[in-house]
């Protein structure tokens, strides 16, 4: 038994189910691929003619557990839609150019077939779908082992089988190989079979089939465990979040008392210099020394000064009082008042000046009587 890799052509059949949507795109749901034995010519399956003739009709099997493998499911997902086959496989570099679509949906198993949805988007391509092209080919690589003895499950004889399927692309052809139940359908399963569905999703770039229980499971765990990883990072990020905005909130308020403080401290220091202004004032060298005084203490330290020492046990309120009192005192006695200098007469100077005056009137008189 021998194995060998190529690249065959498997084609399908569009029906009337497709569709002409609004904006112009083909979709349509098609049955891509089947389990059974296929025909193929000797040159498809032997390229360089060791085995079969080139017009050899050589059938192949295609077993149940290659068709719906995972990783065979897995390459169905984004395939491109062509026009006709290419004669290069179709990858990044020539998708551009080859491309008029994509299988655009879930790859789904429907019985003993692979169903998948297409959308064809060129308007040209579109076109030859609905007129010249109305079937599918399934473009894809194969391994295909050669046995001594092959037979299809049912007993007849059959020349090779297909392991690991890799889908490359779907194309649009004038005739297909594969059978009329290859074609495009609607959302109605077969009537005379029961469906068995299994349906293939892509997790984080794996391809995970759900009819496996298993690897359904240790996908959810995973994700399970990354959502609990994730949501643990938002806590820690919020604590360290709540606590950073708690240090900063202390940081303000701490701002904001220290300018109450340094506000209270202004004034304070305001209003004791203006005490020490005015004991020296009262005392001049007899001021108490200020230095380590509270304002209070200090006004009292200048009242027992100036009256006594029975004022040490006065309260503050009077002290206050009597401080006004004496500063008041000490500026009254230090105004001065102008007082005018009386004025002094020389009593002689007085008597000179009525004997003059007496005798200068009775010169007057005499004159006028003579005249």
């Amino acid at each position: 038994m021998q194995a060998g890799m190529v690249f065959l052509n498997d084609r399908l059949t569009f029906d009337k189910d497709a569709r002409i949507c609004a904006d112009g795109c083909l979709v349509a749901e098609v049955f891509a691929a089947r389990t059974g034995l296929q025909d193929y010519m000797g040159y498809e399956v032997d390229p360089q003619g060791t085995r079969f003739a080139r017009d050899a009709v050589v059938k192949v099997y295609r077993p149940e557990s290659e068709v719906f493998k995972t990783d065979s499911l897995a390459t169905f997902a984004g395939a491109p839609v062509t026009v006709d086959h290419p004669a290069e496989s179709v990858t990044a570099d020539n998708w551009k150019r080859l491309g008029v679509g994509e299988i655009h949906g879930d790859v789904i198993r429907d019985g003993e077939r692979v169903r998948v949805p297409i959308i064809v988007r060129d308007a040209a391509a579109v076109k030859a779908a609905t007129s010249t092209h109305k079937q599918l080919s399934m473009g894809y690589a194969t391994e295909l082992v050669f046995p001594q003895d092959g037979k299809h499950p049912d007993g007849t004889a059959c020349d090779a089988y297909q392991t690991n399927l890799k889908i490359n692309h779907i194309a649009l052809v004038r005739a297909a190989r594969g059978g009329p139940e290859l074609r495009v359908v609607d959302e109605r399963a077969p009537e005379k079979e029961e469906t068995k569905v299994t349906k293939i999703i892509t997790v984080d770039g794996l391809p995970v089939n759900l009819g496996d229980v298993a690897a359904v499971e240790a996908v959810l765990a995973k994700k399970d465990a990354a959502i609990a990883a994730a949501d643990a990072a938002l806590a820690t990020a919020k604590d360290e979040a709540d606590k950073a905005l708690a240090a900063k909130d202390a940081e303000i308020e701490k701002l904001k008392s220290e300018a109450k403080d340094q506000a209270t401290i202004d004034a304070l220091a305001d209003e004791k210099a203006e005490i020490v202004s005015k004991g020296k004032a009262l005392l001049g060298d007899k001021m108490p020394e200020s230095k380590g005084k509270t304002v209070a203490e200090l006004r009292k330290a200048i009242v027992i000064a100036a009256v006594g020492d029975e004022m040490a046990e006065k309260s503050d309120a009077y002290i206050e009082a009597r401080f006004d009192a004496l500063e008041a005192a000490s500026t009254a006695d230090k105004k001065v008042v102008a007082i005018k200098q009386p004025e002094v007469k020389d009593a002689a100077k007085d008597v000179e000046s009525a004997r003059k005056a007496w005798l200068a009137d009775k010169a007057n008189a005499h004159r006028a009587a003579a005249a």
